[in-house]
């Protein structure tokens, strides 16, 4: 039987995603003027930045003129055959990790089981996984439509990389939306499932969090 599989962190408030990124405050039981009493006189209120829990990244992150989330084709993060990757230990993953692999028009998602870390310091380490940026060209030219990971990004966070993302700049150049901070990788096939990541239609936001799952054949 087909079986759902949830692969995206908890949103909480004051959690933290990854150092440096600002904490998200969840408020339950805000008041709606005008509401009439009983019949949904309450809601809740989220504050937080795109880059909370486990979201995708769309070119507009890095092109001026790139796709926002308002731009998004359902068919980039809906319904995509996917294939699980695992990664060597190693914190860099080069093109090797990915060859031989039928990518074409699929959703590649790398497995380096670094979201048992999740909520901890060693989460935002900065020697956890990431891509090279050749590993990005070797995905770009595989014909990769999405490519996820489950550990804090696909490039180099530490202050010796000062800021750059070569990764993440080659793959949004390319058009691939970008899924971090995945878990659970290790409850999914390596191929025969179908992936989902789909964000809300925001006009002018260019990453935001997503319920990332599986259905498995």
């Amino acid at each position: 039987m087909p079986k759902l599989v949830d692969v995206s962190h908890q949103i909480t408030d004051g959690m933290t995603t990854s150092p440096g990124v600002p904490r998200p405050a969840v408020r339950e039981g805000v008041s709606v003027p005008g509401a009439v009493p009983g019949h949904g006189d309450s809601s809740g209120r989220v504050t937080m930045v795109g880059a909370t829990g486990t979201y995708v990244e769309m070119p507009a992150h890095r092109y001026r003129d790139g796709a926002d989330l308002a731009d998004l084709d359902l068919a980039r993060v809906a319904g995509l055959p996917g294939t699980v990757v695992t990664a060597a230990s190693s914190p860099e993953i080069g093109p090797e990790a990915f060859g031989g692999l039928d990518l074409r028009g699929r959703a590649v998602l790398v497995r380096t089981g670094w979201d048992r870390h999740w909520r901890t310091e060693a989460y935002g380490r900065f020697d956890h996984p990431r891509l090279t940026e050749t590993a990005a060209k070797a995905l770009v030219e595989a014909g990769a439509v999405l490519v996820g990971i489950d550990s804090v990004g696909v490039d180099d966070t530490s202050p010796a990389a000062e800021g750059a993302r070569p990764a993440l700049a080659v793959l949004l150049a390319a058009g691939i939306p970008v899924v971090s901070h995945l878990c659970l990788l290790d409850q999914l096939p390596d191929e025969g499932f179908t992936f989902f990541a789909a964000p809300p239609k925001v006009r002018g936001m260019a990453a935001f969090p997503v319920r990332a799952f599986a259905l498995t054949d």
